[in-house]
């Protein structure tokens, strides 16, 4: 929120030599606190921050599947993974509800805050309609929500980039179980131990390897996350947990991020 590239620059390179496995970014289109500098848009972002990090891999956290059109979702991925050369993660969810402050960002451009389970629905024709395309499919697809007519031509992308599903509850678990390749949550989840299990169940239901399915939470970015003896990492082992991102927001301190990358290294 209110980031500017360069400091971004400075902070993706930082966590690139201080060792972390990747760099995730949010998927908003103002901050509701209302700071005027803006946010900047996640996939072009991250684009470029491929070119400035040469070994992260790259991530969102998570696309609101109301901000494009899965076809066009569809392609934009398929370029940021043939940029990165194989490195983007697809982080997708189902945006805010119209209860949290970023329903704001939707209402003041004129589109419709849906309710959770239409929202829901949308994350998983989505999750096909990406699917479809990466791989070429070309047959027709119909839906509640989208369809496809013939799709030829499309940008395809191998290896397609693993979808990541986000969300807080058992129906957002099971939709990222069937349809997607991990599940993504707070790191302090109440029943963070249970809808690891929802998804992972889900997953196998769908005739799926479990054991290629990941869990990834979210927490801010303090030595209690980074140090691997601390009982907070002991709790993110026992559920099942495979990858922890942290947060942190501008300004950005490059020293920082260095002098984390040496508590998590040990």
């Amino acid at each position: 929120m209110g980031a500017r590239w360069a400091d971004m620059r400075a902070a993706a390179v930082a966590a690139d030599e201080a060792g972390f496995d990747g760099l995730w970014t949010w998927d908003h289109l103002r901050d509701p606190d209302g700071d005027p500098a803006g946010v900047p848009e996640c996939l072009i972002t991250l684009a470029a921050l491929a070119e400035a990090a040469r070994r992260l891999t790259l991530g969102s956290l998570v696309l609101n599947v109301s901000n494009r059109h899965p076809g066009l979702l569809a392609n934009m991925a398929a370029t940021l993974q043939h940029v990165s050369g194989g490195r983007f993660i697809l982080g997708l969810g189902a945006g805010g509800s119209a209860s949290t402050p970023y329903a704001r960002e939707q209402e003041g451009l004129g589109l419709t805050v849906e309710p959770d389970a239409v929202r829901a629905q949308r994350v998983t024709e989505a999750a096909q309609i990406l699917r479809r395309l990466w791989s070429g499919d070309s047959t027709s697809f119909t839906g509640t929500h989208y369809r496809l007519d013939r799709p030829e031509g499309y940008l395809r992308s191998d290896p397609a980039p693993p979808i990541i599903i986000g969300g807080f509850g058992p129906r957002m678990a099971a939709i990222a179980g069937k349809h997607g390749d991990g599940f993504n949550t707070q790191a302090r989840h109440p029943s963070l131990a249970e809808l690891g299990r929802i998804a992972r169940e889900a997953h196998k239901a769908a005739g799926r390897d479990p054991a290629r399915f990941s869990l990834s939470v979210f927490a801010g970015l303090a030595p209690a996350w980074l140090r691997a003896d601390s009982e907070n990492r002991a709790a993110l082992a026992r559920a099942g947990v495979d990858r922890l991102i942290l947060l942190t927001g501008p300004p950005y301190d490059p020293s920082q991020i260095r002098a984390a990358g040496r508590v998590l290294s040990g």
